[in-house]
C-alpha cells in the first residue's frame, strides 16, 4: 500500500470514528431533552399523589379516632375480641409507618424529578444567581445509584456566595467530572468534593483515588474525542464540553494527577462576570 493510500485509509477511519462519536453525542443530547420532558410530565401526577397522600393521612387519623370512640361504647370484652379479630392494634401501629415511608418515597421521587429538570438547558438558558452547592447535590442525587456501588463521596463545603452562571450548564460540568471519577474507580473508591472562594473566584474541586492519568497525556484530555476509556465506554466529549462551558463562564478548569494516586479537577468561576446582551 502506498503512502498516499495509507494516509487516505487513516483519514477514512478517523472520519468514520468522528461520525460515530458525533451521532452518539447527538443521541445523548436528545436523551437529555427527553428526560427533561418526562420530568415535566411527571410533575402533575406526582402533585395529585402528594395531595391525596396528605388527605389520606388525615382521613386515617379521623377513622382511628372514630373506631376508638366507638370501642368505648361497647363492653370491654367485646371491644377486645373485635380488635383481635381484625388486628387493630397492629394496624394502628403499622399505618403511620407505612404512610411515613410512602411520604419519604414520594419526596425522593419529587427530588429526582426536580434534579432532572435542573439539568434541562430549556428552563435555564440565561445567566442568573445560583447556589453551586444545590447543583452539586442535585448531581449526587442523579448519580446516587451509580455511586453507591463504586465509591464513597466526602464533601467539604464552604459558605459560598451565589454565582452568576447558567446553572444547568455548571451542573453538566459537575456531572461530567463526577462520572469520569466514578468510571476510573474499580471498587471501594473515594471521591472528595470541596468548595471554597476568595476575592475573585468561587471554586469547587472533585478529587478521586483512582488510577490517575499519565503526565504525557494530561494536556490532551480536554481535546474533543480524546479518551482513555475502552471503545463504546466514552465519547471523549465530556471534558471538552466542560472546558467549553467554563470558558463561556470566563472561568478556569485545572487538573492535577499522578499515576497511581488519583486525579483532582478544580473549576473556578468568577464572582463577577460580564455577560453579553442578547
Amino acid at each position: 500500500m502506498s503512502i498516499e493510500q495509507s494516509e487516505l485509509e487513516r483519514l477514512r477511519k478517523q472520519v468514520a470514528q468522528l461520525n460515530d462519536q458525533l451521532m452518539h453525542s447527538e443521541k445523548l443530547a436528545s436523551l437529555g431533552q427527553l428526560a427533561a420532558g418526562v420530568a415535566h410530565e411527571i410533575n402533575n401526577p406526582i402533585g395529585y399523589v402528594a395531595s391525596n397522600l396528605s388527605a389520606l393521612n388525615e382521613y386515617i387519623n379521623s377513622l382511628m379516632m372514630l373506631i376508638k370512640q366507638l370501642g368505648k361504647e361497647l363492653p370491654i370484652e367485646k371491644t377486645n375480641r373485635l380488635k383481635q379479630a381484625h388486628d387493630f392494634d397492629y394496624i394502628n401501629k403499622d399505618l403511620p409507618i407505612l404512610l411515613s415511608q410512602s411520604e419519604s418515597g414520594l419526596k425522593r421521587v419529587i427530588e429526582i424529578v426536580h434534579d432532572l429538570k435542573d439539568f434541562s438547558y430549556l428552563d435555564d438558558a440565561e445567566f442568573e444567581e445560583a447556589d453551586i452547592h444545590l447543583g452539586i447535590q442535585s448531581t449526587l442525587n442523579i448519580l446516587g445509584n451509580e455511586l453507591k456501588y463504586k465509591a464513597k463521596v466526602n464533601t467539604s463545603f464552604a459558605d459560598l456566595p451565589l454565582v452568576r452562571c447558567i446553572a444547568s450548564q455548571i451542573n453538566q460540568v459537575v456531572l461530567n467530572l463526577i462520572l469520569n471519577a466514578v468510571q476510573e474507580i474499580e471498587h471501594n473508591g473515594e471521591i472528595t468534593i470541596t468548595t471554597g472562594y476568595d476575592d475573585m473566584w468561587v471554586w469547587f474541586s472533585i478529587e478521586d483515588n483512582g488510577p490517575g492519568i499519565e503526565q504525557s497525556i494530561l494536556e490532551l484530555i480536554f481535546q474533543p474525542f480524546f479518551t482513555t476509556k475502552e471503545k463504546h465506554k466514552g465519547t471523549g466529549l465530556g471534558l471538552a464540553l466542560s472546558r467549553s462551558i467554563i470558558d463561556k463562564h470566563q472561568g478556569v478548569i485545572e487538573v492535577k494527577s499522578k499515576l497511581g494516586s488519583g486525579s483532582c479537577f478544580t473549576v473556578k468561576l468568577p464572582i463577577s462576570i460580564k455577560t453579553e446582551k442578547r
